[in-house]
């Protein structure tokens, strides 16, 4: 665990080069390889594939997200919950909601593993959600989304302007790199095990070791 502040691209494993392929659908996805688009996809276009889609948009191409494993659901699951029931009034937690990150005709659609945005924002039950809606952006780690979760992400998140950034990490032990945004770059406000408590975005306590742990 590290001592005081430190930018998110100043050393350690954020310093992994980051590297996303577009990936073809298989069989069984919702887009068949025969109907993947060979052209850039709007807004309009992406709003109108179904909802459940295991899709994120990135400048303008899609990406199919893999399938989370048991235990990055359960965390998924556990943490999204306990942060709906200590939040503020003013503040909704999500799992899997889209986030629009660009709106040019080479947009970009993000789908972090936990969203927290204000509640003007989830009142309006939009199909996805604005970057400016969003608070707090939360990616679990799974096994091939290291670099994408702990480089490019945090790097598009802060460039957009979203203000905290976690990142949970399902190792032994458990661990949780908090970042808030400061002058447009991510520095680091606490990386922890066991039991959390943090003052921002709201006060929160959880147990990082009973996100996996069976009932």
């Amino acid at each position: 665990m590290s001592d005081g502040m430190e930018d998110l691209q100043s050393g350690g494993w954020w310093e992994l080069v980051a590297e996303e392929t577009p990936m073809r659908p298989e069989k069984g996805d919702h887009m068949t390889a025969e109907a993947w688009p060979d052209h850039l996809i709007s807004l309009d276009e992406w709003d109108a594939m179904p909802e459940d889609k295991n899709l994120e948009l990135v400048d303008g191409v899609l990406h199919v997200v893999a399938a989370a494993i048991p235990s990055h659901q359960m965390a998924q699951n556990r943490l999204a919950y306990w942060l709906d029931e200590q939040l503020p009034p003013s503040l909704v937690a999500y799992g899997d909601v889209d986030v629009t990150i660009d709106r040019s005709n080479r947009p970009t659609v993000r789908k972090p593993d936990i969203t927290v945005v204000t509640a003007e924002a989830a009142d309006r039950y939009p199909k996805r959600f604005d970057v400016e809606d969003v608070v707090l952006a939360v990616e679990i780690v799974s096994p091939g989304s290291e670099r994408v979760d702990r480089v490019t992400k945090p790097t598009l998140y802060a460039k957009a302007g979203i203000a905290h950034y976690w990142l949970v990490e399902l190792g032994t032990p458990i661990s949780l790199t908090a970042f808030e945004l400061v002058d447009g770059v991510y520095k680091l406000v606490e990386d922890v095990v066991g039991e959390v408590r943090l003052t921002r975005p709201a006060p929160l306590v959880f147990d990082l070791d009973a996100l996996v742990r069976r009932r």
